[in-house]
């Protein structure tokens, strides 16, 4: 809490770096489908206006994400942190050109990568089994894989995370003290980017899809996005 409030108190010498789906949009069967809430929205555009950045660190392509969130004076950086890397579009054909030879019936082409969501599928354990193979291709074409909440994504292999995309915006901006709030296995990257701040709050919004090790790693854990809104109302 001490380090909640030291963010809280001087807002113009503090992040926050915020994941969208299972944060402030609630997940929905469909990515398309999904939304930030009214309510939450308006708390966004109180926050950005107070604080030295307010930044949308997510999955999602960064206009994707902004059409979702609506709010124009937050920072969006996409794809997990690729957006950052100019070596990553080096790849984007053969990634397409891979996915477009799998028969799944719900693939999501992202500019730099691709997503096979399982969500929709009757029984979540045998979509995934039927994925592994999948998985294994993609690591023999050269690429990266990560299993998310109902997801496997496929990556260029570069160094790139949500990580390296929080500590590049800390680093342009100067700033030693900031709040990441996550829900998936991609958000360990962000909180560990928090690490040897003056101030660190991280947040872990639970769920039973989400890693064990996020809760762990958190300073705070929340139930939901609804729970994760009355913290924003705090800062």
């Amino acid at each position: 809490m001490d380090a909640l409030e030291r963010i809280a108190a001087e807002p113009e010498q503090a992040a926050l770096f915020l994941d969208i789906d299972g944060v402030l949009a609630p997940i929905v069967a469909r990515p398309e489908d999904a939304r930030v809430p009214d309510d939450t929205r308006a708390e966004l555009e109180r926050l950005a206006e107070r604080y030295a950045l307010v930044a949308a660190v997510t999955g999602r392509p960064s206009e994707e994400a902004r059409g979702i969130v609506r709010v124009d004076s937050m920072t969006y950086v996409g794809e997990h942190g690729l957006e950052l890397d100019p070596t990553a579009g080096d790849w984007a054909a053969r990634i397409h050109s891979y996915a477009a030879g799998v028969p799944w019936p719900d693939v999501e082409t992202k500019p730099l990568s691709v997503a096979f969501h399982y969500r929709t599928a009757d029984d979540h354990a045998a979509a995934r089994v039927e994925l592994e193979p999948v998985a294994v291709g993609a690591l023999d074409e050269g690429f990266r894989t990560r299993w998310g909440r109902m997801v496997l994504e496929v990556l260029p292999p570069v160094d790139a995370s949500k990580g390296t995309a929080v500590r590049r915006l800390l680093e342009t901006s100067g700033l030693r003290r900031a709040l990441y709030a996550g829900d998936d296995t991609t958000d360990l990257d962000g909180f560990a980017a928090l690490d040897g701040l003056d101030a660190a709050v991280r947040v872990a919004v639970s769920s039973a899809e989400g890693p064990v090790e996020l809760g762990e790693r958190a300073d705070l854990v929340v139930g939901s996005p609804a729970a994760f809104l009355e913290l924003l109302r705090q800062l």
